[in-house]
């Protein structure tokens, strides 16, 4: 169940993997997930456009370090040349897999025909995974969804179609687009994945501990098991399943500490003024589900220094 895993060429201490996430999996939670045992963490999705453009602002999601490697960078878009362009581009840069957003479910992503509704285009998905393949001199793989919609349910078919283009993998979460992260996801659907290819496929959906883990191994024989929203705020959630502990996050002292460590490295990353405002959302995952919740998040998104972020912090501890 809890293996290790390869991706091509690439060796993964384990076959965990922390989801890319816009606007979450960052630098800095990248690296305190790492230091919690994740086999390999996910970038935040660029896009392809912006890099062949040269918009500054994609380069800084670019951005990577030793510690956290083994990392997967992962483009977007639905212009063959271009990703294949945007591939050629960022080549040499210290990722170690290259990703394909094809699950993707925002409006202002799908309404340019990226993302998800890629999987409405089943030969415009071949040309892009080959296009990328033939530029990357990295493992490719491909992120995808059960489907647009429930009248049009073609993750094994997509699947198929990655792996015949030259994919080295493929994640699935098992809901449509029309679903975003509503109701639950049907590990049924990644099953099928899982008998229609011989590449490895990763599940996604509903993971949320050590025993979910478990069921999804069992129902459907997934090769690695991909950790989105419930790693938001708790990034011990992968040190819990690799000890087979189904225990809930830790006490409030050490979330406390990792939640400050992390606004420490938030500024490192970003400075103080942009990474406080960044933890704001983070701090508000972090102190879910602990006494007076609500009255430290309203009291969070009021801060604007390191120092008023501690202050509010450990006069919770109390």
């Amino acid at each position: 169940m809890i293996n290790s895993l390869s991706i091509g060429n690439v060796e993964l201490s384990n076959n965990l993997i922390l989801a890319p996430m816009a606007g979450v999996s960052d630098g800095p939670f990248r690296l305190l997930c790492r230091e919690q045992g994740v086999g390999m963490v996910c970038m935040e999705m660029v896009s392809a456009k912006a890099l062949t453009y040269k918009n500054k602002k994609t380069n800084a999601l670019l951005r990577t370090v030793p510690s956290e490697r083994p990392v997967s960078l992962q483009l977007f878009g639905s212009d063959p040349s271009c990703m294949q362009e945007a591939v050629s581009m960022i080549d040499g840069m210290d990722y170690d897999i290259l990703d394909i957003n094809m699950g993707c479910p925002v409006p202002k992503v799908v309404k340019n025909g990226e993302g998800s509704a890629l999987m409405k285009d089943p030969k415009l998905v071949h040309k892009i995974i080959s296009a990328c393949v033939l530029a990357s001199s990295k493992p490719v793989t491909v992120k995808i969804r059960k489907g647009f919609d429930d009248g049009h349910v073609n993750a094994v078919e997509i699947a198929g179609i990655a792996e015949a283009a030259g994919a080295a993998a493929v994640a699935v979460h098992g809901r449509t687009r029309e679903q975003y992260y509503s109701g639950k996801a049907d590990w049924n659907i990644i099953a099928k994945v899982k008998k229609a290819v011989t590449i490895p496929v990763i599940g996604n959906g509903d993971i949320t501990d050590a025993a979910s883990v478990k069921r999804m191994y069992e129902e459907t024989g997934c090769d690695g098991f991909m950790i989105a929203r419930a790693a938001r705020g708790d990034p011990w959630i992968f040190r819990r399943i690799l000890d087979q502990n189904n225990d809930t996050k830790p006490p409030f002292s050490e979330v406390s500490d990792m939640l400050l460590r992390h606004a420490k490295l938030q500024i490192e990353w970003q400075g103080e003024y942009i990474g406080i405002r960044q933890m704001r959302k983070h701090a508000s995952w972090y102190v879910a589900g602990y006494p007076g919740a609500a009255g430290i998040r309203g009291a969070i998104n009021e801060v604007s220094t390191y120092e008023q972020l501690k202050e509010v912090i450990k006069s919770k501890e109390d």
